[in-house]
């Protein structure tokens, strides 16, 4: 229970992450509601996997998460470009991820 927390937690961060963008510094009141609502919901289940997860496992992976996520979310909806770098750096964060959880 506490990994699906944990993972349902960088989802909801992927989720803030793009209303924030949306929000547009907080200038559009919406947007502004849900990330707030994401980041506390992000938070609380972060908090309670770490229950029983150890620190490090659940904050590496609940921000790879947040950064692949976002990652993604800028490629696929916002149209950010797609380099072999950022492709690369990517890669390396998935793999600390898999390490990190083939670890605890």
């Amino acid at each position: 229970m506490a990994w699906m927390m944990l993972i349902f937690a960088g989802l909801l961060e992927v989720g803030w992450a793009f209303t924030m963008k949306l929000s547009n510094g907080f200038t559009n009141p919406v947007y502004s509601i849900i990330t707030i609502a994401g980041v506390i919901a992000s938070f609380v289940l972060l908090s309670l996997s770490m229950k029983i997860l150890p620190l490090g496992t659940a904050y590496t992976i609940w921000t790879g998460i947040g950064a692949i996520g976002a990652f993604m979310v800028g490629i696929f909806v916002l149209g950010e470009s797609v380099t072999p770098l950022r492709l690369l750096a990517a890669a390396l964060i998935i793999s600390g991820l898999v390490l990190m959880k083939l670890s605890s």
